[in-house]
């Protein structure tokens, strides 16, 4: 039986600018993705039964509406390989904590299936199916550090030194959707110049986050002991940056029991094309 063993890394904005809303109630936005590593790991096996099962930690979500699931079925028009496909889950990443995970299960589904169901499409036609699950699904397909314009579709490869951040999950879930149509939400962001650096950047959703979720503030000024803190995307995770994997450690070391948090280093390819290329080689 053919497997292939993938991980699903988070993701953190170091910044998030919302520039304007659009007619379609899209938001045109501007933001920087690096991915870490760490995260879900899912493992592809190749079934005789003509259907897909999802196995391990999918919570309450029912199938249909779970994106792993529905990556699968974007694919299923396109696949030559006449055989189903098991996905056994491992959940490392919070659900709505902002560091992708959902998404990034989605697009390690596409890059993983992809090769499992023989559909030889490229990175941009997955990065084109994976963007009707969600906006943040193509910077994970593409799989490279990333400056995200439009509604994120539109990426410019960025590398950046190899940092260790520590992330911490307060433990609330901050709904995207409640958060992108609050009336509050600031929407009118100057698009960014040639010239601009990460230390004048911001996150325009944390000032809406902290007042309508006051633990997300708690771990924010908790973290400013450490160095300057951020909350990714929409939240609720939020993270520091250090110079060190023990620097980081220290930190979650010292993080309060009422908290959930990881350490990891950031890399500017993601782990899940590192490990599928791996693998690709292995099958030569």
């Amino acid at each position: 039986m053919t497997s292939l063993s993938l991980m699903a890394p988070a993701k953190l904005n170091l910044f998030l600018h919302i520039n304007a809303q659009r007619a379609d109630g899209y938001h045109e936005l501007e933001t920087l993705f690096t991915f870490l590593e760490f995260g879900d790991e899912l493992t592809f096996s190749c079934t005789e039964h003509d259907k897909v099962e999802i196995i391990g930690d999918t919570g309450d979500i029912p199938l249909e509406d779970n994106l792993i699931y529905k990556a699968a079925l974007a694919l299923r028009p396109f696949r030559r390989a006449e055989t189903g496909i098991l996905v056994s889950l491992s959940k490392k990443l919070p659900m709505g904590g902002g560091v992708g995970g959902g998404s990034s299960d989605a697009a390690t589904t596409l890059l993983a299936i992809n090769q499992l169901w023989q559909c030889h499409l490229s990175l941009q036609e997955l990065a084109e199916i994976g963007l009707k699950l969600g906006a943040d699904v193509p910077v994970f397909v593409n799989g490279k550090t990333a400056l995200a314009q439009g509604v994120g579709e539109k990426l410019t490869a960025v590398k950046l030194p190899q940092r260790w951040f520590c992330v911490v999950f307060p433990s609330v879930h901050v709904s995207t959707g409640a958060i992108f149509t609050h009336p509050d939400l600031p929407r009118n962001t100057a698009k960014l110049t040639s010239d601009w650096q990460l230390a004048n950047t911001s996150n325009d959703c944390e000032a809406l986050v902290k007042k309508l979720y006051p633990e997300v503030e708690k771990t924010l000024v908790w973290l400013l002991k450490y160095g300057p803190s951020r909350m990714t995307g929409t939240g609720a995770c939020c993270f520091v940056e250090l110079d060190s994997a023990d620097a980081a450690q220290r930190v979650l070391s010292s993080l309060p029991s009422y908290w959930q948090g990881f350490v990891a280093p950031s890399t500017n390819i993601s782990p899940a094309h590192t490990q599928l290329d791996s693998w690709l080689k292995m099958q030569k």
